[in-house]
């Protein structure tokens, strides 16, 4: 089954074809490969049925098609959500463009396990159309002997035929089951032809994760003959795009590991490319999107917030980073399917920025300690030692405190005392002060279980006077604030901030369970411990999370983060004090920088130094922008990972700048669950020199 479900989390393979292998030894490797690529059905299935049983779609057959309905992650319900709403929304289209024609029909390659002829059929939209689903001999018989066997699916089912003949093996008024070999031509357009497909009629082509399984000799040729034989006829497809990113990577290798290249991305790694394809085999008009702008443009935000609603998720990151290694395409044969095209869509309201890429790379240098984990937060204790707090790892959620000291042999991890516990905490913020120590505010054990306690960290002056310490005494102390404290929160900033001589823990920003986005601002007197209200006007930036903020000369830059509608931002805002409380400040840069979230920002000298994160931009992955706060101008860098033998992820890590004749900038943690390829982490932190970027 070259098929819907050849998808991520499956366990069958499909050989890789050498062109030098003899002709009988190469359809003996591929036969074997044919039958692995079919028992990967089941997997996928259960996937679709999961989604749909939590709500995210309605499709009430899917069910029959399983054992057992189990339960899948959030995140692979939020990715089969997104895939059937793309491919749904595309056949709706066609059927309401081609509502006035007396003959039409769906030919489905790959079908596998599909239940798309039953939810059009119960929902009435079939009227003058044929559905024909193709698969290998062998899934096409699984199929027709759970479809004879169920009643509520025989049932939709008019006058079949009883014994297949020939590669037909289930033919009804409207559903047509064709057991064929999709590479073999002149099988397909035989036995089609004998199914009853009109050639002449308006067709929909579906291929879901279907022909990049396949050499691209053969996927090419599929496409090919289709728009040869279907002179009015709309191509639907759903593929994987990206493969030379972190997680273009990842996802690579887990489907090396099972034997299952994705032949297709080698020679069509984008959407250009993929439009490029279509357009020179014969098809005369293509749109193409990634999945991030078929969500964002394409589906309502009332959808959208439902949808978001149904399971409790934080895994921003990884969603949008699935999105954007998948895409959806529609190309179109004839006037009449030309209007069943997807519409370009954008994911902001505005003009796409594209990076403004300084020639100069920045050499990536891997620290030789093993550290790991997300949402973990880090401060330097005195020059050359970092306090590690939170985060989770493969051992799961940290609760313990970590340190790393640098001394004349390099990076190593020693262990921390503390006096008491900081609990399970992600996302959080450790915020130092300014006579000493820190505060540790917000994060949250799961997304339905804020933290809502404050610590005041203080460290051991006398550790920085031993040459060689085995371990880093680090006092916890409770703080017990008064006034009316702001809501809890993860993904926040939390910046100190002087107002008439007295510092504030300035707390801007985050999520938590029953906001998608905060924007409110609230101080916390250091002196009195007490929340304090003050006005603050101005053109204030809108509800984020995810973002930077920074002190600089006596105000707060804040930039990126993610909206209430799972738009990256791109803004700069400076809050200053006044003499009654505080204004905010908007500061337009030239260039904008790309809109981004999840990185991590230093302020050195009038420089914004901003590291990592996710965007949606097609071009590459973040690397290190810089913004001049005086210019108001910005650059990115890219960054050199050559020497780094893993896939480096900036998202969900932390770091510090070292602020010295040759400033580096330290990152440690990172990575994230990558759909269902598996979870990859950054097993090590790096450095990253900034000197060529002339600070």
């Amino acid at each position: 089954m070259w098929s819907t479900e050849k998808e991520e989390e499956e366990e069958g393979c499909c050989g890789k074809f050498d062109d030098v292998i003899p002709t009988r030894a190469r359809k003996k490797q591929r036969n074997g490969s044919d039958t692995a690529v079919q028992g990967t059905n089941d997997s996928s299935v259960v996937s679709k049925a999961s989604a749909a049983a939590q709500g995210y779609f309605r499709d009430p057959f899917i069910q029959h098609f399983v054992c057992k309905v189990g339960q899948r992650a959030p995140l692979i319900n939020r990715g089969y959500f997104v895939r059937w709403r793309a491919v749904d929304h595309c056949v709706r289209q066609f059927l309401h463009i081609t509502a006035k024609c007396p003959k039409r029909q769906i030919l489905s390659l790959g079908a596998g396990f599909d239940s798309l002829y039953f939810r059009l059929h119960a929902d009435g939209v079939l009227d003058g159309t044929a559905v024909f689903e193709v698969d290998f001999p062998d899934v096409a018989r699984r199929k027709v002997a759970l479809l004879t066997s169920n009643a509520t699916l025989r049932g939709m089912l008019d006058s079949c035929l009883p014994p297949h003949t020939g590669p037909i093996y289930m033919s009804s008024s409207q559903y047509h089951l064709l057991g064929v070999d999709v590479r073999e031509e002149s099988q397909m357009e035989e036995a089609l032809s004998a199914a009853g497909l009109d050639w002449a009629a308006p067709t929909l082509i579906l291929s879901e994760v279907v022909l990049t399984y396949m050499e691209t000799r053969w996927s090419d040729a599929v496409i090919s003959w289709a728009a040869k034989l279907l002179p009015q006829s709309l191509f639907v497809m759903y593929e994987q795009i990206r493969p030379d990113d972190p997680f273009g990577r990842v996802m690579q290798e887990h489907f090396l590991k099972l034997n299952s290249a994705l032949h297709a991305l080698q020679q069509y790694p984008d959407l250009s490319a993929q439009r490029r394809r279509f357009l020179d085999k014969g098809w005369e008009r293509c749109v193409c999107l990634n999945m991030n702008e078929f969500y964002l443009g394409l589906v309502p935000q009332e959808e959208r917030d439902r949808m978001e609603s149904l399971e409790p998720f934080d895994e921003h990151e990884e969603w949008h980073q699935k999105c954007s290694h998948y895409f959806i395409l529609t190309a179109s044969r004839g006037a009449l399917l030309e209007q069943a095209l997807l519409i370009q869509a954008s994911v902001s309201p505005g003009a796409p920025i594209s990076p403004s890429w300084s020639s100069t790379g920045l050499k990536v240098r891997t620290v030789p300690v093993c550290v790991e984990g997300l949402g973990l937060a880090c401060i330097w204790m005195r020059s050359e030692g970092l306090l590690l707090t939170g985060g989770s790892s493969r051992g799961g959620r940290v609760t313990e405190c970590r340190s790393l000291l640098r001394d004349p042999k390099g990076w190593r991890s020693i262990s921390v005392k503390a006096s008491a516990d900081l609990g399970v905490r992600l996302y959080h913020t450790v915020t130092p002060l300014p006579r000493g120590g820190a505060v540790v505010y917000g994060g949250r054990s799961s997304p339905l279980r804020p933290n809502c306690d404050l610590f005041k960290l203080m460290f051991d002056p006398s550790a920085a006077k031993s040459p060689s310490p085995v371990v880093e005494t680090v006092q916890v102390e409770p703080m017990n604030c008064t006034g009316n404290p702001p809501p809890p929160r993860w993904r926040h900033t939390a910046t100190v901030v002087r107002h008439r001589g007295k510092h504030f823990l300035f707390v801007f920003g985050g999520k938590n369970q029953s906001a998608s986005a905060l924007g409110d601002s609230s101080f916390l007197s250091l002196d009195q411990q007490h929340w304090t209200e003050f006005p603050v006007g101005g053109d204030a930036p809108a509800a984020r999370h995810s973002h930077s903020a920074c002190s600089y000369e006596g105000c707060v830059v804040v930039f990126g983060g993610v909206n209430r509608e799972g738009v990256p931002l791109g803004d700069l805002s400076l809050l200053r004090p006044t003499e009654r409380g505080f204004d905010w400040m908007r500061v337009a840069v030239r260039p904008p920088p790309v809109p981004r979230y999840s990185h991590c920002a230093h302020v050195f000298g009038d420089q914004l130094i901003v590291v990592g994160g996710v965007w949606m931009h097609p071009d590459g992955v973040p690397g290190v922008g810089v913004i001049s706060l005086t210019a108001c101008s910005s650059v990115e860098f890219r960054l050199d990972t050559s020497s780094v033998p893993w896939p480096l992820m900036l998202h969900s890590f932390c770091s510090e700048l070292r602020d010295t004749e040759d400033p580096e900038l330290l990152l440690i943690g990172g990575g994230g669950s990558c759909f269902s390829f598996g979870t990859h982490l950054n097993p090590q932190p790096v450095s990253v020199r900034l000197q060529p970027a002339a600070l």
